[in-house]
């Protein structure tokens, strides 16, 4: 059992630490959240116990010219906040209630008090107000609800003076079911300057689901006042039912995000997984990428990147909060109207965000757990301190003399405990401290707060107050009594679970613990308070609130975080009758094995919860936590083309499994796919024989033929003739094939130069079959010859195998005899004539189309060679040249039809640069800017069907895109 000797600063008191984190869905690895759980061993009260809200007394660091100073406290567990029209302060607690501050005052009964699901990251988490509150009194909140399945639900209430009206709850939207897992919940709300809701919900801790307009996770939703689904939204005409309230998706967790006044713009905060937070500005259709990317990079062309990424470090982990400085009086300077605030949760800084260069400051420092920002009617930023339960407010400063903002609280104390006393106060910098006792000075007690250690007797009764200075004035504060009474702590021990208890997804874990005291004896159900926290890397997740009793029971989820640097920490409280406490936790710790992802064969592209990873990798996952694999088909790789054929384990391309208990070894196998396809050559001949020069010749693709009584040309005979179709065939799988002729009359069979069918004679309709064992991907020569003498004329080829069905060899598996191989690899490096030729490139000088060095022919519809550029910058030679598109200009390859794995780069080492691309019709980038020295690149499958490989930039503007280099292979 572990027990500790202090409580971390900022853990606050009661409800509000057990759920330290609220409805941040922070799976990130740098979330330096000390929960504050008070989960110590020491008896009676503790010295920094007595701190709770007054943990961050000292005022929080603003730059010079601003003061910050305490709005309101006192809050429990709080989440959001917003202005309601008329200037009132409402703030979501995650228990479910609705606190209301008015002129800085908190009322003490909630305008709201919700059941919900606060387990996790869940529980009260948004609200928002109608644009005719005055008249109407609507607001919208967003909550977890266990009725009928635990989802997220978005309900309008009315409010009546400071409280909701009882019954006035109109459900408008049930998002969709939650599963297991407890974080990634999103919840922010928000009514745009077009009147519409916009709602923020979380990936539910499943990646995938943010891609999918099937599910309502992991995306931004826009919907109408009733809860109705505006027909303009983006997907209205491609998704289906409610899914059609998607207005943007591919996001992680977005809990938090602001609509600035006048434009409409909208910035979303996505909290970030292993190394990045972003600011994603809102677009309708708009997909950021998750969880294929992250940060700045996006892997695939088309998704959106964020206009600001800060990456983990330095305590960072976790972006919360964010507002507008569109105040409708400014007290800000005027440059900073328009300006974007956001904090990170895990450092407790803001910052500030000129949307128009793209440049952060640093603004302020030392909020304890920020998770929600507000620009206030009066121009103040307020912030939303979860750590100490508090409204703050930074405004601008003028000369004034020191006031208090927190008085010293009464203290009782056991003897020989610790008593602190804080203040706190606001005022022009700097601020002197001095502590009485009894009115007469302590000397050296002239911090914030002042501690006396080891309580007497005598001390009982003693009063302590803190006189604060500055150059324009001083004041008192109220004197607090400190109460030293001669009572013994108790004493708990945890029996269940032990320390160290190992533990796997989908687990029940009970705990039981004992608990007596020196004056009281045994102590009773009530005497022990339990809570949970999960601990992932440096920071912690609320689990499961407080819970009383002397045993229970709590179920580990197999589903939520895949980390393995995590733990369960279960804390005990017990309590005696006058009020002393003992506390203690044990840890429960996973049980650990290892995955590798492997590929058959090796070098191909797979996923593990939607993240790609390459083939061998092994990762460790906790034992029964469930974990999506997944894979890509067709691959293309080396001028080779792969099809998905199966996991080891016989699941689907992309499927779940449950982590073993043992380390395993998941391997995605494919097949190489036909290399060229179209069919066969046929040669058809006026006669039975082969003696004659062919009548036609033609490619088929497919032998499928039941002629009966007519000819298969014009130019040829109906009753007597005879066909060869000759090239190659190419299987999906390494096994044996059994090839199948259907014939009447003649028919014979060549595979790989094995006789399979000989049946060279007059006969009705009949199968004949012969088998041979080819190799997956490999080419082999095939040769089918059949004749007609009379009556019916029928002619067949079909194959089967233990993973093929029986079925006419389609087109995609032969090659015609005769036809132009693919080239391997062709590679070509646009620059100005006479530049160095990075080695396997052939060089394109902006010469117009025709033949080229390497067999090649390729080049422009005219002349590009004055738009040729070799900046001397970049050491990568592929990169350091390149040619600008003419308006109207295309690039062309000749190529034999087909399919093709095409790698494209754009970019300039020296100017900034914007581009489009377009790859046979397929586009890759779209006036995708990029500043100087940045480069992308992108490989996507494009089909040949004229015998060019064609690039353009559509309606590109001049010189608008740069091309380095183009990559080709089948």
């Amino acid at each position: 059992m572990n027990t500790c000797a202090q409580i971390r600063d900022g853990g606050g008191v009661g409800r509000a630490s057990s759920r330290l984190a609220g409805r941040l869905a922070m799976t990130c690895p740098m979330l330096t959240v000390m929960m504050g759980l008070l989960a110590c061993s020491r008896s009676g009260p503790m010295p920094n116990e007595q701190r709770g809200l007054e943990s961050s007394a000292v005022a929080i660091t603003v730059p010079s010219g601003f003061l910050d100073e305490i709005y309101a406290s006192g809050l429990d567990g709080a989440t959001a906040m917003q202005f309601a029209p008329d200037g009132r302060l409402f703030v979501t607690e995650q228990s479910g209630r609705l606190r209301v501050i008015k002129g800085g005052t908190l009322l003490p009964t909630p305008a709201l008090s919700l059941s919900v699901d606060d387990n996790g990251e869940r529980g009260l988490l948004g609200i928002a107000f109608d644009p005719a509150f005055a008249s109407n009194g609507h607001l919208y909140v967003y909550y977890t609800t266990s009725s009928g399945g635990t989802h997220n639900r978005l309900s309008r209430f009315t409010a009546s003076g400071d409280v909701v009206a009882p019954g006035s709850e109109v459900v408008l939207v049930d998002f969709d079911r939650l599963s297991g897992a407890t974080n990634h919940n999103g919840g922010a709300i928000h009514v745009g300057v077009d009147g519409k809701l916009y709602v923020a919900v979380g990936d539910n801790a499943s990646g995938s689901q943010a891609q999918s307009l099937g599910n309502r996770h992991g995306k931004m939703h826009r919907l109408n006042l009733d809860g109705s689904i505006p027909s303009d939204n983006p997907f209205f005409a491609t998704a289906t039912g409610a899914n059609r309230s998607i207005w943007a998706l591919g996001l992680r967790n977005p809990f938090t995000f602001a609509i600035q006044p006048g434009s409409g713009r909208i910035f979303i905060n996505d909290v970030g997984q292993d190394t990045w937070e972003e600011i994603n500005l809102g677009r309708a259709g708009a997909n950021y990428g998750w969880p294929a990317g992250e940060g700045p990079d996006r892997n695939r062309p088309g998704d959106s990147a964020p206009i600001h990424a800060y990456n983990h470090g330095s305590n960072q982990c976790s972006i919360a909060g964010g507002t507008f400085y569109n105040p409708p009086v400014v007290q800000f300077p005027a440059g900073w109207v328009g300006h974007y605030f956001f904090a990170d949760y895990c450092a407790g800084w803001i910052r500030r965000l000129d949307p128009g260069s793209g440049q952060v400051s640093n603004f302020a420092s030392g909020v304890a757990s920020p998770v929600d920002l507000k620009t206030g009617p009066d121009g103040a930023l307020y912030y939303l301190a979860r750590g100490n339960g508090r409204v703050g407010r930074v405004r601008a400063a003028v000369s004034e003399a020191p006031r208090i903002l927190t008085h010293p609280a009464n203290q009782s104390v056991a003897i020989g405990q610790t008593a602190t006393f804080s203040v706190s106060a606001t005022g022009t910098a700097p601020l002197a401290y001095q502590w009485q006792r009894n009115g007469a000075d302590i000397p050296g007690a002239t911090a914030a707060s002042y501690q006396l250690t080891n309580a007497a007797a005598s001390d009982g009764g003693a009063q302590f107050r803190a006189v604060v200075r500055n150059g324009a004035g001083s004041v008192t504060s109220n004197a607090a009594t400190l109460t030293v009474v001669d009572n013994r702590p108790p004493t708990g021990t945890i029996t269940s679970p032990g320390n160290g208890t190992l533990y796997g997804g989908g687990q029940t874990i009970s705990y039981a613990a004992t608990g007596s005291d020196p004056e009281d004896g045994a102590l009773s159900d009530g005497a022990f308070t339990w809570e949970v926290v999960f601990h992932h890397a440096t920071h912690t997740h609320p689990f499961l609130p407080a819970r009383t009793g002397a045993r229970g029971s709590f179920v580990i989820p197999d589903r939520g975080e895949t980390a393995t640097d995590v733990f369960y920490r279960v804390h005990l409280r017990v309590r005696d009758a006058g009020g002393l406490e003992h506390r203690s936790f044990v840890d429960v710790r996973p049980r650990i094995v290892a995955l590798t992802m492997a590929t058959e064969p090796a070098g191909l592209g797979v996923s593990i919860d939607g993240q790609p990873v390459a083939a061998g990798t092994t990762v460790e996952s906790v034992v029964g936590i469930v974990r999506s694999l997944g894979t890509t088909s067709p691959q293309s790789v080396g001028g080779r083309t792969w099809q998905f054929s199966s996991w080891s384990d016989g699941g689907a391309a992309t499927h779940e499994v449950v982590t073993p208990a043992a380390n395993a070894t998941y391997v995605a196998r494919f097949a190489e796919t036909a290399s060229t396809g179209g069919g066969l050559r046929a040669e058809y001949f006026d006669e039975i024989g082969f003696g004659a020069m062919p009548r036609v010749t033609r490619v088929d693709p497919v032998v499928d033929f039941d002629w009966q009584l007519a000819s298969p040309d014009p130019a040829i005979g109906a009753e007597t003739f005879s066909v060869r179709w000759q090239g190659r065939v190419t299987p999906a799988f390494s096994e044996t094939y059994t090839f199948y002729s259907q014939a009447d009359d003649g028919v014979r069979l060549w595979v790989n130069g094995q006789l399979l069918i000989d049946a060279w004679y007059d006969q009705s309709e009949t199968e004949r079959s012969g088998t041979i064992t080819l190799v997956g991907g490999q080419s082999v020569d095939i040769r089918f010859e059949f004749y007609e003498n009379g009556v019916d004329a029928v002619a067949r080829l079909l194959w089967s195998s233990a993973r093929t069905s029986k079925q006419v060899i389609p087109s995609s598996h032969l090659t015609p005899a005769g036809a132009t191989p693919a080239p391997s690899g062709t590679k070509i490096n646009f620059q100005v004539a006479g530049a160095a030729i990075p080695a396997g490139y052939l060089a394109d000088t902006g010469a117009v189309y025709g033949p080229r060095s390497g067999g090649q022919s390729y080049g422009w519809n005219f002349d590009h060679s004055d738009f040729t550029r070799e900046r001397d910058e970049h050491p990568d030679q592929r990169l350091d040249t390149l040619c600008h598109f003419h308006a109207g200009g295309i690039w062309e390859l000749a190529l034999p039809n087909g399919s093709y794995s095409v790698t494209v780069s754009v970019g300039d080492p020296h100017h900034d640069s914007v581009h489009t691309i377009n790859v046979e019709g397929r586009n890759f980038w779209k006036a995708r800017g990029l500043a100087a020295g940045q480069f992308l690149l992108s490989t996507q499958i494009v089909t040949v069907s004229d015998g060019r490989l064609t690039i353009d930039q559509g309606a590109g503007s001049e010189k608008s895109t740069r091309i380095n280099y183009v990559e080709v292979t089948r």
